[in-house]
Formats: structure tokens, sequence, C-alpha cells
């Protein structure tokens, strides 16, 4: 994907140039991910009796693929919830930075997706509910919800280690008037944690073009997505309702999916028609009435908070 560029959808010379002498011609031109690039080799028919009519779809990486297998739709965002926390966005209008990921959309050749890693997520959690709700996920739901949303201003951030996006480290705590602190309770540490990982995501996915729309749902699968509580933060803070999904294999799914969608990707039949039978995702959560307004400055006040904590190396800020 860094040889590519993303506007034109052609190899750029500069970057193969590069790489190697005569790469553009090793490397073909690059082709929409549907395109059908002909049919199998007598090879395979000979070998693996493979029918002869069978087709070659242009490949694609996993997790574009996944975007497939999960079946977004523009204006969704996809978010595992595992030990790294992952989104997948379907974005028309992309602003690539330095963080992240921009590609080119699988199942949709005008549009693009982006790709977030957040490396602080599943352990993270774990750690602050052991320490703060005895290891259990029931008291860590209780506590949770027994705080309001906002968390009267109290913002946190929680990276046992070096993040990704941003870079930064450590356990950083700031009460309403944005002054550091050293601890909070430990229900307000809880509902800091959760809204402090998700209002990052948000900021992180709109700094790379993402926009919430009205149509946008987001689709929630890995360990954290069994939890309605947590669930509930993620729709509050992105102002959408929280889907769940079942996802194994996704990467093999959203494979197969554009195998289909290759064979009449030809007749501009979107993939969503193509795969309209699969299960539907299914309704969690959605967004508290008045948790908009409410997240508006405290989305803007923890982007700002998140320059004072970004990585330094003569910084002796470390994680407890």
């Amino acid at each position: 994907m860094n040889l590519l560029q993303i506007w034109e959808k052609v190899w750029s010379a500069s970057c193969l140039d590069a790489c190697a002498p005569g790469l553009a011609e090793k490397l073909g031109n690059p082709v929409p991910s549907h395109s059908v690039l002909g049919s199998i080799s007598p090879y395979y028919v000979q070998r693996y009796e493979f029918s002869p009519d069978c087709k070659i779809v242009a490949f694609t990486g996993d997790n574009p693929a996944s975007l497939a297998g999960m079946r977004l739709q523009e204006g969704d965002i996809a978010i595992s919830l595992g030990t790294s926390d992952t989104l997948f966005l379907w974005i028309q209008e992309p602003t690539p930075a330095l963080e992240g990921h921009i590609l080119c959309n699988p199942v949709d050749s005008q549009t693009y997706m982006a790709l977030l890693c957040f490396k602080n997520g599943s352990l993270m959690r774990e750690r602050i509910r052991n320490e703060c709700a005895s290891g259990s996920w029931d008291e860590f739901s209780k506590a949770l919800s027994s705080t309001v949303t906002g968390n009267n201003g109290n913002l946190g951030f929680y990276f046992d280690v070096m993040e990704i996006t941003p870079e930064a480290v450590g356990i950083h705590r700031f009460n309403s008037d944005n002054q550091k602190v050293l601890n909070f309770p430990k229900e307000v540490e809880i509902r800091a944690l959760i809204e402090g990982q998700f209002m990052a995501k948000r900021i992180h996915a709109e700094k790379l073009g993402y926009k919430v729309m009205p149509k946008t749902r987001i689709l929630a699968t890995g360990g954290a997505s069994h939890n309605k509580i947590i669930l509930q933060v993620l729709s509050d803070v992105f102002n959408a309702p929280v889907y769940t999904i079942d996802t194994a294999n996704s990467a093999c799914l959203g494979s197969a999916y554009r195998a289909i969608h290759g064979l009449v990707a030809e007749t501009k039949v979107p993939l969503a028609d193509v795969v309209k039978l699969a299960p539907e995702p299914r309704l969690a959560v959605t967004p508290t009435a008045g948790a908009e307004e409410l997240y508006h400055p405290l989305l803007k006040r923890y982007a700002e908070l998140e320059q004072k904590v970004i990585y330094n190396p003569t910084s002796s800020c470390l994680a407890k």
C-alpha cells in the first residue's frame, strides 16, 4: 500500500524507483479489488480438479478483507475490543496522517477505508478492573453505571505500554480544571478509563477524515463487546447505535464475499446486495439522550490534554 498513490490508484513512480529498477513492469497495473483477472490456470484444473470456468478475483489484504467480512457500509465503524483495540472505518474523503492507515476500500473502488490500532486495550481494562473492582466485571460494570456521563469533567489517559495512537506512555489524570491529579476514586477511575479510550478513538478517527453520519452504525466485536455497560459509553461518545457481530475469521469470510461480489461487480451490484441474506448484526445499545451535547466539549478538552501527555524521552512519567 505504501507504493500506491491512493488518489489516482496508480503506482508512485518515485517510490518504485526507490525500491528497485523496473519494478512497475513486474508488479503490473493496479486494478479494483473486485476485478476478475481471468480463469484459473490449467495446472489447478488438472491437478486439483477445479472447474475450468473458475474465475480469479484480484486479491486484497487481510484488514480490507475483514472490512468486507463485517459488511461495513458507508459511515460505519467496526471496532474490535481485544488485547489491542482496532478500528475499521469506511471513509469518503480521507485526510492521511502519520498515524493510522488509509487504504483503498476493497468493496467500493470510489471510497476508502481507515485503520487505527490502539495497543492498550483489554489488558489495560483488566488491570483497572483488578485494582478498582476486585477483579470482577460485574463490580466494574456497577461502578461504571454509578458514575454520571462525562465523569464530572474528570479525564484520564491510561497507557501501561507505549501507545501507538498517540505515542504516549503512563497514567495521566486530570480534574475538571485540567489540573493533573495523582488519584481518582475507584468508580471515577473506571469511567475515566472507558470514556478516555473511546474519546481517543473518535478523535483520531476524525483526524483521518471520518465523520459520524445519521446512518452511522458501530459494529463491535471482541471480549468487551459482551459488556453492555461499556458499549453504552461507546454509543454515547460516538452518538451512534452499537451493534454486536460474530466475526470469527472475518478476513476469510470477507474474501469469500469478495469472490462472489467479483462475479457480479461489472453489473454495478454493491456488495451489500450480494450478501443481503447473511445474518444481520444485533442492536445492543443506542445513545443516551443529551450525551452528544455533553461529550462535545469533553472531546475538545481531551484532544488538548492529549498533547500534554505525548511521549517525551526526557520525561520521568511512567505507568504505575
